[in-house]
């Protein structure tokens, strides 16, 4: 069994805050299993690799013997959440949260031991619950304090709609915590201000709070923004090998070290000799290879990883790539990212402009065998790109 230290050592990696760090250390010290939970709403089921910092955390509690509860918010996905929204959000209907959620659990289970792994849903809890009920949990907090929370200040603030219904998510999913009995809970750091709540609730209900960690939210491929599928620079764990492993090696030198902290499960003794190797002359590119395929074998399998270096620039899903395809390469310009309308027109896969949005429009432009929208955005990378039936080159996008 690691110490004591090993073990906060562990939990302390990658992580933006550990609220109080001293009471970890408490319960760490008591030698008790300690019950971890994390909470997920089942909106968006195709799962991308900044998802898995929280769920890598998750992981790290599994393997120094605590309880993991992967929560999904079955109850509170019907409400919305509102974190960050300008807007309410709209509900989610109980078809979306159940497909949703068992592809949740098809996906986690590629970090998670399914054996050491509780999975739970809220509407347990939350059907049974009643009116009256209801009514003490929202009396826990007021308005005012619900006002502190960034988002919705800034919706009172710009004369936005606020509905009473999403004063209750916090509620809701603090309570999730005393109904599990959390000794922590882990979130992103933009979910602070629930899990913060939760701790107030438990005190209400006689429990000790839970312990607070938050990580980071995953720079995308561009460096700049949070990774996104709809800002184009993410890496899904359910891409095809070799655009997984492209896209990766692909990266930003600038990027590499926070990928390591955060995605691989190399202890840091390993990854600061990597920074030592790279600092005395290793190619940047070599290290980002070790880390790809680490990602690759993890998410496909340790054959996929072995093979997936052929299939990077030249990814065949629904077809194979003719070997006669061009290789095509579009300068960005200083640009972190281009439209995949400019991409498709300076690659010469358009006679003109028009014809690209009109080809966009009715879905017949495919980025490594997947249509894209019109807003799709690229990073630098290597790229299959097909436009109509017959265009189709190799894209290389060069920063």
């Amino acid at each position: 069994m690691p110490s004591l230290e090993e073990s906060l050592a562990l939990i302390k990696r990658g992580t933006a805050e550990v609220l109080v760090e001293e009471e970890l250390i408490e319960k760490l010290r008591s030698g008790k299993t300690l019950r971890v939970k994390a909470g997920f709403d089942p909106t968006a089921p195709d799962l991308h690799l900044g998802h898995t910092v929280l769920i890598n955390k998750m992981r790290q509690f599994q393997e120094l013997g605590h309880e993991v509860i992967f929560l999904i918010g079955d109850f509170t996905g019907l409400i919305g959440d509102p974190t960050g929204k300008s807007a309410t959000r709209p509900p989610l209907t109980p078809e979306q949260v159940a497909e949703n959620a068992r592809t949740y659990q098809e996906q986690v289970f590629k970090i998670l031991d399914p054996e050491k792994t509780i999975v739970a849903f809220n509407s347990e809890w939350m059907n049974k619950m009643s009116s009256v009920q209801m009514i003490e949990l929202a009396a826990q907090y007021s308005v005012a304090r619900m006002l502190e929370r960034d988002d919705f200040n800034k919706r009172f603030r710009g004369e936005q709609p606020i509905a009473i219904h999403e004063f209750l998510y916090p509620l809701v999913q603090g309570y999730d915590s005393v109904a599990l009995k959390a000794d922590i809970e882990l979130g992103g750091t933009d979910q602070k201000f629930n899990l913060l709540v939760a701790r107030d609730l438990q005190r209400h209900w006689k429990q000790d709070p839970q312990v607070v960690i938050t990580v980071p939210l995953l720079e995308g491929l561009d460096g700049v923004n949070k990774m996104s599928k709809s800002l184009g620079n993410y890496v899904g764990i359910t891409e095809v090998p070799g655009a997984m492993y492209n896209k990766l090696v692909s990266m930003p030198d600038s990027l590499m070290w926070r990928y390591f902290e955060l995605l691989s499960f190399r202890s840091m003794a390993e990854i600061e000799q990597l920074q030592r190797d790279v600092a005395n002359g290793t190619n940047p590119r070599d290290i980002k290879i070790l880390l790809a395929r680490e990602l690759v074998e993890r998410f496909h399998g340790a054959e996929a990883a072995e093979k997936a270096h052929k299939g990077a620039g030249n990814i065949v899903r629904d077809g194979e790539v003719p070997e006669d395809t061009p290789n095509v390469e579009v300068a960005m310009d200083g640009a972190s990212e281009l439209p995949i309308s400019m991409v498709v027109n300076r690659a010469g896969l358009a006679v003109n402009a028009a014809q690209t949005r009109d080809m966009l429009k009715n879905g017949r432009v495919k980025v490594d065998w997947e249509v894209v929208p019109a807003e799709h955005k690229l990073v630098a990378g290597e790229y299959i790109i097909q436009a109509g039936k017959k265009k189709i080159a190799r894209v290389t996008l060069a920063p």
